[in-house]
Protein backbone atom coordinates (compact mmCIF):
# COMPACT_ATOMS: atom_id res chain seq x y z
CA UNK A 1 0.00 0.00 0.00
CA UNK A 2 1.65 3.60 -0.78
CA UNK A 3 2.31 5.54 2.64
CA UNK A 4 -0.21 8.07 1.96
CA UNK A 5 -3.39 5.50 1.64
CA UNK A 6 -1.55 3.41 4.52
CA UNK A 7 -1.49 6.68 6.50
CA UNK A 8 -5.35 8.03 5.74
CA UNK A 9 -6.45 4.26 6.31
CA UNK A 10 -5.06 4.73 9.86
CA UNK A 11 -6.43 8.12 11.13
CA UNK A 12 -9.88 6.91 9.29
CA UNK A 13 -9.63 4.14 12.29
CA UNK A 14 -8.32 6.35 14.80
CA UNK A 15 -10.91 9.33 13.69
CA UNK A 16 -13.75 6.93 14.47
CA UNK A 17 -12.91 5.89 17.67
CA UNK A 18 -11.12 8.60 18.61
CA UNK A 19 -13.76 11.79 17.54
CA UNK A 20 -12.25 14.39 19.63
CA UNK A 21 -9.33 14.12 17.58
CA UNK A 22 -11.33 15.33 14.05
CA UNK A 23 -12.89 18.23 16.70
CA UNK A 24 -9.87 19.61 17.75
CA UNK A 25 -8.49 19.06 13.51
CA UNK A 26 -11.27 20.71 12.68
CA UNK A 27 -11.17 23.53 15.44
CA UNK A 28 -7.46 23.95 14.42
CA UNK A 29 -8.93 24.16 10.84
CA UNK A 30 -11.50 26.83 11.60
CA UNK A 31 -8.80 29.04 12.84
CA UNK A 32 -6.76 29.07 9.84
CA UNK A 33 -4.67 26.39 10.53
CA UNK A 34 -3.47 23.37 8.36
CA UNK A 35 -2.80 20.43 10.47
CA UNK A 36 0.48 18.20 9.93
CA UNK A 37 1.28 15.29 11.73
CA UNK A 38 3.88 14.70 14.10
CA UNK A 39 4.17 11.33 14.77
CA UNK A 40 2.07 8.21 15.14
CA UNK A 41 2.08 5.76 17.96
CA UNK A 42 1.26 2.52 18.26
CA UNK A 43 1.32 -0.30 21.18
CA UNK A 44 1.71 -4.24 21.20
CA UNK A 45 3.24 -6.95 22.81
CA UNK A 46 6.89 -8.47 23.19
CA UNK A 47 5.68 -11.39 21.81
CA UNK A 48 7.70 -12.32 18.87
CA UNK A 49 4.40 -12.60 17.01
CA UNK A 50 3.49 -9.35 17.21
CA UNK A 51 6.48 -7.20 18.48
CA UNK A 52 7.82 -4.36 17.11
CA UNK A 53 10.06 -6.03 14.27
CA UNK A 54 6.73 -7.68 13.26
CA UNK A 55 4.54 -3.83 13.34
CA UNK A 56 7.08 -2.05 11.28
CA UNK A 57 7.37 -4.42 9.05
CA UNK A 58 5.29 -2.55 6.41
CA UNK A 59 6.78 1.29 7.80
CA UNK A 60 10.19 -0.17 6.93
CA UNK A 61 8.81 -1.48 3.10
CA UNK A 62 7.67 2.33 2.68
CA UNK A 63 10.87 4.00 3.18
CA UNK A 64 11.03 4.03 6.83
CA UNK A 65 14.05 3.05 9.38
CA UNK A 66 14.98 3.24 13.08
CA UNK A 67 16.31 6.25 14.50
CA UNK A 68 16.11 5.97 18.19
CA UNK A 69 15.22 3.38 21.02
CA UNK A 70 13.45 3.89 24.29
CA UNK A 71 13.37 1.93 27.97
CA UNK A 72 10.42 2.63 29.98
CA UNK A 73 11.33 1.03 33.42
CA UNK A 74 8.40 1.81 35.47
CA UNK A 75 5.88 0.97 32.69
CA UNK A 76 8.43 -2.27 31.61
CA UNK A 77 7.73 -1.11 27.98
CA UNK A 78 10.42 -0.51 25.31
CA UNK A 79 10.13 0.99 22.12
CA UNK A 80 11.55 2.34 18.63
CA UNK A 81 10.60 5.50 16.52
CA UNK A 82 11.09 5.21 12.90
CA UNK A 83 12.07 8.53 10.38
CA UNK A 84 11.49 7.73 6.66
CA UNK A 85 14.65 7.81 4.74
CA UNK A 86 13.62 10.37 1.92
CA UNK A 87 10.88 12.33 3.35
CA UNK A 88 11.44 14.52 6.12
CA UNK A 89 7.61 15.34 6.40
CA UNK A 90 6.57 12.22 6.55
CA UNK A 91 5.23 11.39 9.85
CA UNK A 92 7.79 9.44 12.68
CA UNK A 93 6.73 6.48 13.76
CA UNK A 94 6.84 5.28 17.61
CA UNK A 95 5.97 1.84 18.44
CA UNK A 96 6.54 0.64 22.11
CA UNK A 97 5.71 -3.21 23.33
CA UNK A 98 5.07 -4.66 26.99
CA UNK A 99 7.84 -6.39 27.64
CA UNK A 100 5.83 -9.56 29.08
CA UNK A 101 8.79 -11.18 30.70
CA UNK A 102 8.84 -8.38 33.20
CA UNK A 103 5.34 -9.16 35.01
CA UNK A 104 4.10 -12.32 36.61
CA UNK A 105 3.45 -15.66 35.15
CA UNK A 106 -0.46 -14.96 35.52
CA UNK A 107 0.30 -12.44 32.89
CA UNK A 108 2.27 -13.54 30.63
CA UNK A 109 -0.29 -16.83 30.35
CA UNK A 110 -3.02 -14.66 29.45
CA UNK A 111 -1.58 -12.70 26.85
CA UNK A 112 -0.06 -16.34 25.02
CA UNK A 113 -3.04 -17.37 25.58
CA UNK A 114 -5.20 -14.35 24.01
CA UNK A 115 -2.58 -14.55 21.09
CA UNK A 116 -2.76 -18.46 21.12
CA UNK A 117 -6.28 -18.35 20.11
CA UNK A 118 -6.20 -16.07 16.98
CA UNK A 119 -5.70 -17.06 13.58
CA UNK A 120 -2.07 -17.03 13.33
CA UNK A 121 -2.03 -16.08 9.92
CA UNK A 122 -3.09 -12.80 10.93
CA UNK A 123 -0.07 -11.94 12.38
CA UNK A 124 1.66 -12.33 9.07
CA UNK A 125 0.14 -9.85 7.21
CA UNK A 126 1.72 -6.22 6.41
CA UNK A 127 -1.27 -4.78 7.41
CA UNK A 128 -2.06 -6.25 11.10
CA UNK A 129 -1.76 -2.90 12.32
CA UNK A 130 -5.32 -2.06 10.94
CA UNK A 131 -7.29 -5.03 12.08
CA UNK A 132 -7.72 -3.81 15.56
CA UNK A 133 -9.04 -6.50 18.19
CA UNK A 134 -8.27 -9.52 16.47
CA UNK A 135 -9.53 -11.56 19.07
CA UNK A 136 -12.73 -12.97 20.83
CA UNK A 137 -15.13 -10.67 22.60
CA UNK A 138 -12.96 -9.83 25.90
CA UNK A 139 -14.12 -10.42 29.44
CA UNK A 140 -14.00 -7.90 32.19
CA UNK A 141 -12.87 -10.33 34.55
CA UNK A 142 -10.29 -10.53 32.29
CA UNK A 143 -9.77 -6.90 31.55
CA UNK A 144 -9.77 -5.98 35.59
CA UNK A 145 -7.17 -8.67 36.25
CA UNK A 146 -4.76 -7.36 33.84
CA UNK A 147 -5.41 -3.59 34.81
CA UNK A 148 -4.23 -4.74 38.40
CA UNK A 149 -0.38 -5.26 36.89
CA UNK A 150 -0.42 -2.93 33.77
CA UNK A 151 -3.24 -0.47 32.11
CA UNK A 152 -1.34 -0.75 28.76
CA UNK A 153 -1.64 -4.63 29.06
CA UNK A 154 -5.16 -4.20 29.66
CA UNK A 155 -5.67 -1.38 26.72
CA UNK A 156 -4.19 -3.61 24.41
CA UNK A 157 -6.48 -6.52 25.25
CA UNK A 158 -9.74 -4.47 24.65
CA UNK A 159 -8.45 -2.04 22.22
CA UNK A 160 -6.09 -4.33 19.78
CA UNK A 161 -3.83 -3.18 16.91
CA UNK A 162 -4.53 0.67 15.74
CA UNK A 163 -3.21 3.97 15.98
CA UNK A 164 -3.09 4.62 19.73
CA UNK A 165 -2.76 8.55 18.65
CA UNK A 166 -1.68 10.72 16.38
CA UNK A 167 0.03 13.89 17.66
CA UNK A 168 -0.46 17.95 16.02
CA UNK A 169 2.94 19.53 14.99
CA UNK A 170 2.95 22.19 16.49
CA UNK A 171 5.69 24.37 15.11
CA UNK A 172 3.16 23.71 11.93
CA UNK A 173 0.51 25.70 13.13
CA UNK A 174 0.16 29.04 11.70
CA UNK A 175 -2.03 30.96 14.42
CA UNK A 176 -0.24 29.13 17.50
CA UNK A 177 3.16 30.70 18.48
CA UNK A 178 4.09 27.80 21.60
CA UNK A 179 2.17 24.98 23.39
CA UNK A 180 0.74 26.75 26.20
CA UNK A 181 -1.56 28.40 23.71
CA UNK A 182 -2.93 25.65 22.08
CA UNK A 183 -3.47 23.82 25.43
CA UNK A 184 -5.23 27.31 26.27
CA UNK A 185 -7.04 26.89 23.14
CA UNK A 186 -7.87 23.44 23.93
CA UNK A 187 -9.24 23.99 27.30
CA UNK A 188 -11.28 27.19 26.42
CA UNK A 189 -12.42 24.71 23.97
CA UNK A 190 -13.77 22.69 27.08
CA UNK A 191 -11.08 19.49 26.30
CA UNK A 192 -9.41 17.81 29.41
CA UNK A 193 -5.80 17.58 29.75
CA UNK A 194 -3.68 15.03 30.95
CA UNK A 195 -1.99 16.59 33.44
CA UNK A 196 0.34 13.83 35.27
CA UNK A 197 3.86 15.15 35.37
CA UNK A 198 2.81 18.40 33.88
CA UNK A 199 0.22 19.83 31.41
CA UNK A 200 3.05 19.66 29.25
CA UNK A 201 6.09 17.45 29.96
CA UNK A 202 9.48 18.29 28.89
CA UNK A 203 11.50 21.40 28.20
CA UNK A 204 13.02 24.23 25.90
CA UNK A 205 16.35 22.53 26.89
CA UNK A 206 15.45 19.51 26.15
CA UNK A 207 14.72 20.33 22.66
CA UNK A 208 10.84 18.94 23.00
CA UNK A 209 7.57 19.64 24.67
CA UNK A 210 4.73 17.43 24.69
CA UNK A 211 1.20 17.77 25.78
CA UNK A 212 -2.45 15.17 25.06
CA UNK A 213 -6.24 15.74 25.64
CA UNK A 214 -7.47 12.44 27.64
CA UNK A 215 -8.39 9.74 25.64
CA UNK A 216 -12.09 9.16 24.29
CA UNK A 217 -13.91 6.70 26.18
CA UNK A 218 -16.69 4.11 24.39
CA UNK A 219 -18.41 1.20 25.15
CA UNK A 220 -17.19 -1.86 24.97
CA UNK A 221 -19.03 -4.69 24.74
CA UNK A 222 -17.41 -7.36 26.77
CA UNK A 223 -18.52 -11.28 27.36
CA UNK A 224 -20.40 -10.23 30.56
CA UNK A 225 -22.01 -6.71 30.00
CA UNK A 226 -20.83 -3.63 28.43
CA UNK A 227 -18.86 -0.95 29.94
CA UNK A 228 -17.37 2.55 29.43
CA UNK A 229 -13.32 2.18 28.44
CA UNK A 230 -10.99 4.49 26.99
CA UNK A 231 -10.01 4.51 23.67
CA UNK A 232 -7.83 6.76 21.84
CA UNK A 233 -6.29 10.28 22.62
CA UNK A 234 -4.75 13.39 20.67
CA UNK A 235 -1.56 14.83 21.09
CA UNK A 236 0.35 17.60 20.60
CA UNK A 237 4.45 18.25 20.06
CA UNK A 238 6.70 21.55 19.88
CA UNK A 239 10.48 20.92 18.95
CA UNK A 240 13.03 22.69 18.97
CA UNK A 241 16.46 23.33 17.08
CA UNK A 242 19.83 21.70 18.64
CA UNK A 243 23.19 23.70 18.54
CA UNK A 244 23.53 22.60 15.05
CA UNK A 245 20.37 23.94 13.85
CA UNK A 246 18.48 21.63 13.00
CA UNK A 247 15.04 20.07 14.73
CA UNK A 248 15.04 17.42 17.24
CA UNK A 249 13.40 14.33 15.83
CA UNK A 250 13.69 12.13 18.75
CA UNK A 251 11.50 11.71 22.01
CA UNK A 252 12.18 11.99 25.62
CA UNK A 253 11.53 9.03 27.99
CA UNK A 254 10.39 10.44 30.81
CA UNK A 255 7.88 12.51 28.98
CA UNK A 256 6.28 10.00 26.56
CA UNK A 257 6.24 7.76 29.73
CA UNK A 258 3.60 10.62 31.54
CA UNK A 259 1.77 10.76 27.71
CA UNK A 260 1.22 7.21 27.76
CA UNK A 261 -1.23 8.02 30.86
CA UNK A 262 -3.93 9.68 28.95
CA UNK A 263 -5.67 6.12 28.54
CA UNK A 264 -5.84 5.17 32.50
CA UNK A 265 -9.32 5.49 33.43
CA UNK A 266 -8.70 6.63 36.40
CA UNK A 267 -7.45 10.00 35.06
CA UNK A 268 -10.67 10.27 33.63
CA UNK A 269 -12.10 10.61 36.90
CA UNK A 270 -9.69 12.92 38.71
Amino acid sequence: MELDLFFEELWKQYALKTPSAQKVKSLFEAEGNTVFNDHIAIRTFSDPRVGIDILSKPFIAMGYEVKGEYYFKAKKLFAKHFEHKNDPNAPKIFISELLLEEFSVELQETIQNILNHVDQELFTQDNLILKGRVWSTPSFKTYQKLLEESEYAAWMYVNGFCSNHFTVDVNKLKTFDNLTQVNEFLKKNLFKMNVSGGEIKGSSSQLLEQSSILADTTDVKFVENVKKVTSCYYEFSFRYMNNEGAIFNGFIADSADKIFESTDMQLQDS
